[in-house]
């Protein structure tokens, strides 16, 4: 299996090309989102944008995954890249929000495979010797595009057609398409090619249905299309989505190829892999979402320096992953791991203690420490999945690896965006000798956080109110990172429970996996 080197280097370059692609089109959007509204004029529908992207990928990853360890990560994988580009040109010629949403949602489904299958076919080429270093490599590349992102979508918005912010995938996308189909070489697999559909089926209904309970849910009803937690739409999508996951289990246990072999999570590394996944990205996000709220609504600073503030955490990232990537074939994956989301901790810890008297300096202090902390858990726990299990069930394991961590971002930034709201309705309760003198109308829009962002609605205010609304969503923050906080702890339990799984064991055959299934030795 092991490539020439001339191919390596081309599959290494054409990986690298889809991963910025994939990386780009999370961030690059964001800042245009303003400039888009403003000239397709549709409001209503602009978290749909982001949200039917976010359905579309996160929901077919497990999918891709069973796909492509059936019919080959090559073939696979070019057809989601052909997928992403015809998404791309569609969103780029769109002429209204709701034909934006549609394609946006073809992009999605292509998008759903381009990193799965991407460290798939890392797994699948590089040797076990290399693959931590690539695997490193591969996530500070992504981390640096997610940086360039935001800056390049608001050039783009400003001094050209904002339909070049999904026009720019093609120089990077078609050229990714051509290396992959010619120097990418599979060995061929003998094995029925059963399709499990039900599970499909019932699988994607399933999480749909969680994902929209998630993402609509926690707004305190100001908001068109949100709904409170204990509303019945929201129960109804969630009643509706556990029962059809119900199912689905169901159906695993009956079919003789299943869409997500269940044994695979009787393995130790990938059970807790997975959980790991889960609950750091449930705490990530608390980073990534609420730091530039906090730099912008309590500290004070321009919506231009909010955007670029989470440049240290990154940077911070891509040091550690390249780090952590050369280290991961010489010591256990718990080795990393342990000290890893112990300085995540920390990191979230010192977020947790900010108040209004927090300078620039400290809060950028504080991200390189989570950064540092964060960067190499997710090469890590990606690693560990796909190398313990055969060849046959990697593409599996890796998107099921993915999975958990979308869908824990998607419950982080749901669960720690309700308790904000919660937090700041109580804190303003307190204030409320103070702005008894403030209109109706006023008043009622000093219930949400947004008003501090606005630096008009600021200066309209007394000063003593606006210190007082400081202090109360900074308090309101400090719970929403303790809460980040004890997700990060419970990512640091699980990776006591890794054991001493590592690199460098040799890639397990499929007997070897079955017997591991169970008993991994710590």
């Amino acid at each position: 299996m092991t490539q020439e080197k001339p191919k390596l280097g081309w599959i290494t370059a054409g990986l690298l090309l889809g991963l910025v692609l994939a990386s780009l089109d999370q961030s690059i959007i964001s800042t245009a989102m303003p400039t888009i509204v403003k000239e397709l004029d549709g409001l209503s529908l602009y978290s749909w944008v982001f949200t039917i992207y976010m359905l579309a990928s996160t929901t077919t990853m497990p999918i891709y995954g069973k796909l492509a360890d059936l019919f080959g990560r090559r073939n696979m994988y070019l057809v989601s890249l052909a997928l992403f580009l015809a998404g791309s040109v569609l969103c780029g010629l769109a002429e209204s929000m709701t034909q934006l949403v549609i394609y946006r949602a073809v992009q999605g489904l292509g998008a759903g495979a381009l990193m799965p299958i991407a460290f798939t076919i890392i797994g699948d080429q590089f040797p076990l010797e290399l693959r931590g270093k690539f695997m490193g490599l591969f996530s500070a590349v992504f981390a640096l595009a997610s940086i360039i992102g935001p800056m390049l979508g608001g050039l783009i918005a400003e001094h050209v057609h904002w339909g070049w912010i999904f026009f720019i995938n093609l120089p990077l996308g078609l050229p990714a398409f051509f290396i992959m189909a010619f120097a990418l070489k599979e060995r061929k697999v003998e094995q029925k090619r059963y399709i499990d559909w039900y599970g499909a089926i019932t699988f994607s209904a399933g999480i749909v249905c969680l994902l929209l309970a998630l993402v609509l849910a926690g707004d305190s009803g100001s908001s068109a299309g949100h709904f409170t937690w204990s509303s019945p739409p929201i129960i109804g999508l969630f009643a509706a989505g556990i029962a059809l996951v119900a199912l689905f289990l169901w159906i695993e246990t009956k079919v003789k190829e299943p869409l997500i072999p269940l044994h695979l999570f009787r393995n130790r590394t990938i059970a807790v892999s997975n959980i790991i996944g889960f609950f750091m990205s449930a705490g990530m996000f608390g980073a990534i979402v609420y730091i530039p709220l906090f730099v912008q609504g309590v500290v004070g600073v321009s919506p231009a320096i909010a955007g670029y503030i989470l440049t240290p955490m990154m940077l911070a990232v891509v040091v550690s992953t390249t780090i952590g990537g050369r280290m991961m074939n010489k010591v256990t994956y718990r080795a990393i791991l342990i000290p890893s989301l112990s300085l995540m901790a920390v990191g979230f810890m010192l977020f947790s203690q900010m108040t209004v008297e927090t300078t620039k300096l400290e809060i950028i202090f504080y991200m390189i420490i989570t950064g540092l902390g964060m960067g190499v858990v997710y090469p890590t726990i990606g690693t560990a999945a796909q190398n313990a299990v055969d060849f046959s069930n990697r593409g599996v394991a890796t998107s099921s690896s993915q999975f958990f961590r979308s869908i824990g971002g998607t419950v982080g930034v749901s669960v720690l965006g309700s308790l904000l709201m919660q937090r700041m309705s109580t804190q303003i309760e307190s204030l409320s000798s103070q702005m008894a003198s403030l209109p109706a109308d006023q008043l009622h829009k000093l219930t949400d956080p947004q008003v501090l962002l606005d630096a008009g609605t600021r200066a309209s205010l007394p000063v003593d109110i606006v210190e007082g609304l400081q202090q109360a969503f900074s308090s309101s923050l400090d719970s929403v990172f303790l809460l980040g906080l004890l997700f990060v702890c419970v990512s640091l339990a699980a990776s006591v429970l890794m054991g001493n799984a590592r690199l460098l064991a040799s890639a397990p055959t499929k007997s070897k996996a079955s017997a591991q299934d169970t008993v991994t030795k710590s």
